[in-house]
């Protein structure tokens, strides 16, 4: 695959999400909201993640009263996102670690929290500081694979393929762009698979 004809299609998979309205999981107005929402949004849809956060914090508004809550009643609150228990656990170990302190800002220093991989790292940095970096979620592994973007369905590697494939200056879209693919045309696999095959041939 050559770089031109990878940014030809995530160009063109731009032009088919752009009109679509939707909010992502990862989009607040403060870098706290941000990095908590991520956390959560592992393996749930984003609307229920976006759900979930606005009671959140709008009990919680900052890192410091998280901090102080009990895991069991964090636990009532998220309870429809998946693997809630262990994500209580892991804001409120995140927010005990930031409580008072500024927030990181490179993808390795992230990777000290609770429930902080790779994937959320940098979906953070690309949402909170417009980084040129790649989260890999399942929407990225899925599409990225299928445009042959990719031969890999390992997180780290796909990340690794996917910044030699294209400039740096599209490394922060690739999240946004095939989330939101995902979102609207992958909801139809038989769907997702024509209109790709098409940005293929």
């Amino acid at each position: 695959m050559k770089s031109a004809s990878a940014i030809k299609q995530l160009k063109a998979i731009q032009k088919l999400v752009r009109k679509k309205d939707m909010r992502l999981a990862a989009e607040w107005n403060s870098k706290y909201k941000i990095l908590i929402a991520t956390i959560l949004s592992a393996q749930t849809r984003d609307e229920t993640t976006i759900a979930v956060c606005e009671n959140l914090f709008k009990k919680y508004p900052s890192m410091t009263k998280l901090s102080k809550v009990r895991i069991s009643s964090i636990e009532k609150i998220i309870r429809k996102v998946n693997y809630h228990k262990t994500k209580a656990k892991n804001i409120i170990a995140t927010a005990k670690m930031l409580a008072g302190r500024k927030i990181p800002e490179t993808t390795e220093e992230l990777l000290v929290f609770p429930g902080v991989g790779r994937k959320v790292a940098n979906v953070y940095m690309a949402e909170a500081h417009n980084a040129d970096v790649i989260g890999v979620d399942t929407h990225v592994k899925r599409i990225s694979y299928k445009l042959g973007w990719t031969k890999s369905k390992n997180p780290n590697r796909i990340e690794k393929d996917l910044m030699k494939l294209f400039p740096k200056s599209y490394w922060g879209k690739i999240n946004d762009y095939l989330v939101r693919f995902g979102r609207t045309i992958g909801r139809s696999r038989k769907r997702e698979d024509e209109t790709l095959t098409k940005l293929i041939n």
